[in-house]
């Protein structure tokens, strides 16, 4: 496959967070870059757009793989220094999650800590849980006033603002000269890459967009409603154990709160319903009441890239064209390591971070 030379000319299709982060870095290495995406610059059929931006891996780990944790763990590293090229401000977090329940589902909550333990002795390097009583609770999230009385802490954890990011990539993008092709939908098989007019390189990073030429790739629809709350003060990414509603509260700046529950194996990417809504605003209500008198401001859907194993990876398509996909619901939390992957794989012809990662890397042969 091709390796890059000093100057390379890359068309990138979609931008999205992991197009938007290739362009980055393939700029600042001095290639001239390409972005073609099929809807506008506010990212509005991005899975990216639609998250709570949460970088969780120990959290995660009771849902996931070891490798996706272990990339949790890179990426909650890489973010400060990806962060520290942009232009613009962007929220960034890392003050641990916080994991609560209701006396009823105590249950479920101890089997939860449970794979939380477990996969820690899987991996010695994810941090200790602190498990906590009614009064450390109050310590440690005073603005939830004595509303539980267990929870866990997860240190370590972080969270960034997605929307922000997006916006402070496409302004130190175009600073860096890469071409955006806004509204400008493009196949993998448009282009002829290598030879005259061409690219000399064709990334695709569309997610669903690329299922034309991907056929395993299926959406895994999520739901998330952002809401401003300013008699909240949650300091960090909340999550409720629930037996149908396992919330996530990510808390932004300015008192905006991200909440998210759903994931539905489903294509669809219609509105919510009212009883998806109604039950996820419940729940987030017996976590503060202070939400009764949030503001909604967004209800949103999208649906997440998933490959048959709920793990990405990246595929030949041709000599010279590569597609990163099924970041699935892990996009940001995975996102610096399948960057990394994907610059290795370029620079080098191989990566010793896919094989760390347990990231597949599949061949021309490949026709899945």
């Amino acid at each position: 496959m091709i390796a890059l030379t000093s100057s390379s000319h890359i068309a990138i299709l979609g931008a999205g967070l992991m197009g938007r982060l290739l362009a980055l870095e393939l700029a600042r290495d001095g290639h001239r870059v390409q972005v073609f995406e099929a809807k506008g610059p506010e990212a509005d059929g991005a899975a990216a757009r639609v998250a709570a931006a949460m970088l969780a891996p120990l959290a995660e780990s009771a849902i996931t793989e070891p490798g996706v944790v272990r990339m949790g763990q890179y990426g909650l590293t890489r973010w400060p220094q990806l962060i520290a090229q942009l232009d613009e401000h962007v929220y960034f977090q890392q003050n641990g999650t916080l994991v609560v329940w209701h006396r009823q589902d105590a249950a479920d909550a101890s089997r939860l800590c449970g794979l939380f333990e477990k996969n820690r002795r899987l991996n010695a390097s994810l941090p200790a849980l602190e498990n906590l009583n009614a009064q450390r609770l109050q310590e440690v999230e005073p603005a939830l006033q004595g509303r539980f009385q267990q929870g866990v802490y997860l240190p370590g954890e972080g969270q960034l603002d997605n929307r922000q990011l997006l916006a402070a990539l496409e302004t130190t993008l175009t600073r860096l000269g890469v071409n955006f092709h806004w509204h400008t939908p493009r196949e993998a098989t448009d282009f002829a890459p290598g030879t005259p007019g061409q690219p000399d390189l064709v990334i695709d990073c569309r997610g669903l967009g690329a299922r034309s030429e991907w056929k395993d790739l299926r959406g895994i629809r999520g739901e998330v409603v952002r809401v401003h709350a300013p008699e909240v003060t949650l300091q960090r990414p909340t999550r409720l154990v629930h037996p149908r509603y396992p919330l996530y509260i990510a808390p932004k700046e300015n008192h905006i709160f991200v909440i998210g529950a759903t994931e539905i194996e489903s294509d669809d990417m219609g509105p919510a319903s009212l009883r998806s809504v109604m039950e996820l605003l419940s729940a987030l209500y017996t976590v503060h009441s202070g939400f009764a008198e949030a503001r909604i401001l967004e209800i949103a859907t999208q649906c997440r890239p998933t490959l048959p194993n709920n793990l990405p990876a990246l595929r030949w398509l041709g000599e010279r064209t590569l597609q990163v996909n099924g970041l699935y619901r892990h996009g940001y939390m995975i996102s610096p390591a399948m960057l990394d992957i994907t610059l290795q794989l370029l620079r080098t012809g191989s990566s010793a971070l896919a094989q760390s990662f347990d990231v597949a890397i599949h061949p021309l042969t490949s026709t899945s």
